[in-house]
C-alpha cells in the first residue's frame, strides 16, 4: 500500500515541506499500522521545520494524528478497524503510518476524528498545565497568553472549571471575543493595553498566582512582572521567538518567583500517564465542560499554506490537516 508523506530535507520556511509518495511500512512487534483521517498542526511543527528545534534530516513533521488501525504486529491486542489517536509521536504528516501500540489511545465514539485531532496534543497540554504542572485550585488567579489559540481556548475553559479567575491575553482586539467565549473572565489586548498594568488593576496590586506563557520572547518579562510574590511562571512555548536567558538573581528578593519549562513528553512519558491524561481530556470534552470550537482545516497537500497561516497568526483555535 502506498502513502503520501510530507518530508523536510532541509530546514527553512514553509516551502521546504515536500510531498512524496512511498510504500507504507508494515507494523513490527508491538506496532500498529494506521490509515490516518485527521492530523493536528501545532507550533512545535513549525519549530522543527524552521530549525529552531534541531533534529536529524530528513524527517516527517507532525506530532498528532487520528485514524483507523489497518494492521497489527505481534503482541498487539487492538482490533483492526479501531479508531485511535496519538500525540507526541513524530511523523504524523502522512496518509498512513506505523506507531508503537503503547502510544495510541482509543477515541470515544462521541468524539469525531477532526475534533480528536484538534485536541489531542493541545488538550493533553492543557490537562497537564492545569492539573499537574500546577494544580489549579478554587480562588486562584491565572494569566493565559494566546487565549484565542488552540491550547489557550482549552486551558481557559479548564482553568475556569477548576475555580480560577482567568485573565486571557490576546494580541489583537478581534481575538478578544473568542477569548471571552473560551472562559476568560477578563481579556487583555496587548496591542492596546499593558499586561502588568491590567493585572495590577484587576488584582488590586497583588499579582497573579500563575502565568501560562506560550509566546516567549515578546511576553516573558511582563509575565514575570505580573506574578505575585512566590508566583509561578509556566513557559511552555515561544511563538514570538526564544526568550532571552533569565538571570536567577532576577527571580529573587521580595518576589521569590518560580519558573518552570515543561514539555508534554515529560508529563505523558509512561503508558499510565498517557491513559490518565487522555481520559481526563476525553471526559471534560464529552461532558461539555470544555467545548472545542470548529478547527480550521487544510488538505494535507496544502500543508505549506497551513504553516504560513499559523505563523502569521491568521488562525484561531486548532488547525487540522485532512489527508483526503
Amino acid at each position: 500500500m502506498e502513502r503520501t508523506v510530507v518530508r523536510v530535507h532541509t530546514v527553512g520556511p514553509a516551502d521546504v515541506l515536500t510531498l512524496e509518495r512511498e510504500e507504507t511500512p508494515l507494523p513490527g512487534p508491538g506496532e500498529v499500522q494506521v490509515r490516518q483521517t485527521a492530523i493536528g498542526l501545532n507550533f512545535i511543527d513549525v519549530y522543527f521545520r524552521s530549525g529552531l528545534y534541531p533534529t536529524a534530516l530528513p524527517f516527517i513533521p507532525g506530532q498528532e494524528s487520528v485514524g483507523v488501525v489497518t494492521a497489527i504486529g505481534d503482541g498487539v491486542a487492538l482490533p483492526i478497524g479501531a479508531r485511535v489517536a496519538s500525540a507526541g509521536v513524530p511523523g504524523a504528516y502522512a496518509t498512513a503510518r506505523v506507531l508503537p501500540a503503547e502510544r495510541v489511545v482509543l477515541v470515544p465514539d462521541a468524539i469525531d476524528d477532526v475534533t480528536a485531532a484538534a485536541i489531542m496534543l493541545k488538550g493533553m497540554t492543557a490537562e497537564y498545565l492545569a492539573r499537574r504542572c500546577h494544580r489549579i485550585v478554587q480562588g486562584e488567579v491565572v494569566v493565559v497568553h494566546a487565549a484565542a489559540g488552540g491550547v489557550g481556548q482549552l486551558l481557559c475553559q479548564w482553568a475556569r472549571h477548576l475555580g480560577a479567575t482567568v485573565i486571557g491575553v490576546v494580541g489583537r482586539p478581534e481575538k478578544a471575543a473568542l477569548a471571552s467565549a473560551s472562559g476568560a473572565h477578563h481579556v487583555v489586548v496587548l496591542s492596546e493595553q499593558k499586561l502588568v498594568d491590567e493585572v495590577k488593576r484587576l488584582t488590586g496590586g497583588r499579582g497573579v498566582d500563575v502565568v501560562y506563557d506560550s509566546v516567549g520572547k515578546d511576553t516573558l518579562a511582563a509575565s514575570l512582572d505580573s506574578l505575585k510574590p512566590r508566583g509561578l511562571l509556566v513557559s511552555f512555548g515561544q511563538s514570538s521567538g526564544m526568550p532571552e536567558p533569565l538571570a536567577l538573581s532576577s527571580l529573587g528578593g521580595a518576589r521569590s518567583l518560580f519558573v518552570t519549562r515543561p514539555s508534554m513528553h515529560a508529563y505523558v512519558h509512561s503508558r499510565a500517564e498517557l491513559e490518565e491524561s487522555s481520559a481526563a481530556l476525553f471526559d471534560v470534552v464529552t461532558r461539555g465542560v470544555v467545548k472545542v470550537s470548529a478547527p480550521t482545516t487544510f488538505a494535507l497537500s496544502a500543508v505549506a499554506d497551513a504553516h504560513r497561516a499559523l505563523e502569521q497568526r491568521k488562525t484561531t483555535g486548532s488547525v487540522v490537516l485532512l489527508p483526503g
